[in-house]
């Protein structure tokens, strides 16, 4: 028994550790103004990926890398929109998977490049959205993907905002993912996943898993994203 708890402490380290790192990461994305008017997607989603590399001497990443710009900011994950110039009064965000010797982050995050009231009212909802999400997963011991994913689209409505993701997060682990499965509905926060959330994995390990927070305007055409650890780590608003 001692055994376990100990893996499961080791493995709970592991990936805050990568999450800070992403963290790290993105901050000094912010510092060092590289989504900046002018820039394509493709173009910051390479110097990020380059900075990752400088920084912090991260060399993979476990799924695509996101810079999404404007309109392309309602597209969801598993779409490839046209690659975007950034303008002078957008709202983007950056959903990057790094490795950090072998655990896997996700981290997501919005900026918005000029005044725009509405896009920064838009970024600031991003995390309180995030923190209601976790709340309600806390307090149910028994919640399903489904369940969570229903809620998360409820909080959305709430805020005034509509829930863009075709899910709201997934299981994260050590890479390559010890239990995900892209055929698998109930690897996913998505509406069909009706196993329990709090279920240890193939190894018999507790499952983590990320929660993601897509909130859109399809009138004005923008929308944010924000994502971490659901199940490990500080609060949206303290990270």
């Amino acid at each position: 028994m001692g055994d376990v708890v100990e893996d499961e402490e080791l493995r709970a380290e592991r990936l805050l550790d990568a999450q800070e790192k992403a963290v790290e990461l993105f901050a000094a994305v912010a510092d060092r103004g590289i989504l900046a008017p002018g820039v394509r997607e493709t173009e910051a989603s390479d110097a990020i990926r380059d900075l990752a590399g400088d920084l912090l001497g991260i060399r993979r990443y476990w799924h695509k890398r996101i810079v999404r710009a404007g309109v392309n900011t309602l597209r969801p994950y598993r779409e490839n929109p046209p690659d975007r110039v950034l303008a002078e009064d957008d709202i983007v965000f950056a959903d990057f998977g790094p490795i950090f010797e072998d655990w896997e982050a996700d981290f997501g995050r919005t900026f918005v490049l000029g005044d725009d009231p509405v896009k920064h009212r838009l970024r600031s909802a991003l995390a309180p959205v995030f923190d209601a999400g976790r709340a309600y997963f806390a307090a149910r011991p028994d919640i399903t993907g489904a369940e969570l994913y229903a809620h998360m689209v409820e909080l959305a409505r709430e805020a005034g905002w509509e829930f863009g993701g075709e899910i709201a997060g997934h299981l994260v682990g050590r890479f390559p993912h010890e239990t995900i499965d892209g055929a698998k509905i109930d690897s996913y926060i998505a509406p069909g996943s009706d196993g329990p959330m709090r279920r240890p994995d193939s190894g018999g390990r507790t499952s983590h898993w990320i929660l993601e927070v897509h909130l859109v305007d399809r009138e004005r055409g923008i929308g944010g994203f924000f994502e971490q650890l659901l199940t490990l780590g500080p609060s949206a608003a303290d990270s």
